[in-house]
């Protein structure tokens, strides 16, 4: 079972940047493909990215188009969330959240398709 730490979040200024960072333990992280998502309070959880686990197929929510990138290093068995020009909407808790996956090009952000998450990490946009 991979388990899933995230770090990377804070307190940022409207229009700022920031890079999470989803560190994967216990299993082979290039089995997996990754998922980012993020809940704000009182609302439901919506997936933001994927990425497959070849990191040939990459997938974005709409509204993150353009602003928000996803990468991975099997070899430092991290993914990352390069986040920019963020606003007062992106305040929220943000996770990663794994799915083993034959096809090396499957990707989804659909939340009850991933099994394994982590405990998330606080992105406050603030000025």
């Amino acid at each position: 079972q991979l388990q899933l730490v995230e770090s990377g979040g804070g307190l940022v200024q409207p229009g700022g940047s920031l890079r999470l960072s989803c560190a994967a333990s216990g299993s082979t992280l290039a089995f997996y493909a990754i998922g980012w998502f993020r809940q704000a309070p009182g609302k439901e959880r919506e997936g933001l990215s994927c990425i497959s686990s070849a990191g040939s197929s990459t997938s974005y929510l709409d509204s993150v188009k353009g602003r928000f990138s996803i990468s991975r290093d099997n070899a430092k068995t991290t993914v990352y969330l390069q986040m920019n020009n963020l606003s007062l909407e992106d305040t929220a808790v943000y996770y990663c959240a794994a799915r083993r996956s034959i096809a090396r090009t499957w990707c989804s952000n659909t939340g009850t398709l991933f099994g394994s998450w982590g405990q998330g990490t606080q992105v406050t946009v603030s000025s």
